[in-house]
């Protein structure tokens, strides 16, 4: 009849007992079929099953999976900033390897303040999340034993503090990559724009430019280690100092490549043309480094690795020690070195 409101009821939803009933076998042989958890078997009543819960529409019930294993299946993911490029791109990676695992990820920012970040893991904890992921942590700041202490998952990334499960790039590796690729360019005068002293991956980046100046034995001029942030006004601010040398860099290893855009900045300022007059090598290739006017040497970091250790670490230990689990980079080389102008 014309006016009457037509019935949209939902169809009753498909359960683990609907499946079971179907494929002849028990609930639980169904549960661990199904679980996306668990490696996928091949054989006949793994195959009927799946075909029977296809065909009756079946589909998984996170919550209520969540709720029989005690968890919500949420993570925390704390980083510095998510206008920093790079913690974007490590968020964006954590998302995609929770989802895989049937999981969602939270992000909460500090602005690599500490008291903000004790602030976003209580709020997340309150959340009931699973456990918390970090990329904030600090040389100068001991949050973790306090996590530690109170039995809270965590896990770290990109950065770490020696004792907590990690998981990160090889930044000493990096650092030696970038500054062995300017020597073997013929630069000898290579400065570094570091990063800040209570990030562990800007320390170990120091430490490969370090090991690779000694092996070459290219000494190392004082004023040419300049302290920065890792903004790129730190890393203009950082340029600047190094071109009001009396003996300045023919070449720069920036430690991230937001340093090393600011970089850019200061050398087009003072009139330098990259590579011609000054070479430059960054650190992460984020997007935007490969299409700048001078497409940046840089060294890349394997993001979706990181995120996929950091997952596998929090899922399957969550005592609050244990290993470093470490991904290598690889050097990007592109038009941004080249060999040293004639004296």
């Amino acid at each position: 009849m014309d006016g009457d409101i037509p019935d949209h009821k939902a169809k009753p939803r498909v359960t683990l007992h609907d499946v079971a009933r179907v494929a002849g076998v028990s609930k639980s042989s169904v549960s661990r079929i199904l679980d996306e958890r668990l490696p996928k078997t091949a054989n006949a009543t793994a195959l009927r099953v799946r075909e029977v819960a296809e065909k009756l529409g079946y589909v998984r019930d996170l919550a209520a999976a969540n709720l029989r294993r005690g968890s919500t299946g949420q993570i925390g993911v704390i980083v510095p900033r998510l206008t920093d490029t790079v913690m974007a791109m490590l968020y964006e990676a954590l998302a995609r390897a929770a989802a895989q695992n049937g999981q969602f990820a939270i992000v909460a920012t500090t602005d690599d303040n500490p008291d903000a970040g004790r602030a976003a893991a209580e709020a997340l904890i309150r959340r009931g999340v699973d456990g918390l992921i970090l990329s904030t942590a600090r040389t100068d700041n001991h949050f973790t034993d306090e996590l530690r202490t109170r039995g809270v998952p965590f896990v770290l990334a990109l950065r770490h503090n020696g004792q907590s499960p990690a998981a990160i790039g090889d930044d000493r590796l990096g650092g030696y990559l970038a500054t062995r690729h300017l020597l073997d360019l013929g630069h000898r005068r290579i400065g570094l724009i570091t990063g800040p002293d209570y990030a562990t991956s800007a320390l170990g980046r120091r430490e490969g430019y370090l090991r690779a100046m000694e092996e070459a034995g290219a000494a190392i001029t004082p004023g040419w280690i300049v302290p920065s942030t890792f903004s790129i006004e730190s890393g203009e601010i950082a340029a600047q100092a190094l071109l009001s040398l009396r003996e300045r860099p023919t070449a720069v290893f920036a430690v991230n490549d937001n340093t090393a855009i600011g970089a850019l900045s200061a050398f087009a300022r003072a009139g330098l043309s990259v590579p011609h007059d000054i070479s430059l090598v960054g650190y992460n290739d984020i997007p935007i480094v490969s299409r700048l006017p001078v497409p940046l040497t840089t060294v890349r970091v394997p993001f979706d690795h990181i995120a996929e250790m950091a997952l596998q670490l929090l899922n399957g230990e969550h005592s609050g020690t244990g290993p470093i689990r470490v991904a290598t980079p690889t050097l990007i080389p592109r038009s941004s070195g080249a060999m040293p102008p004639p004296d």
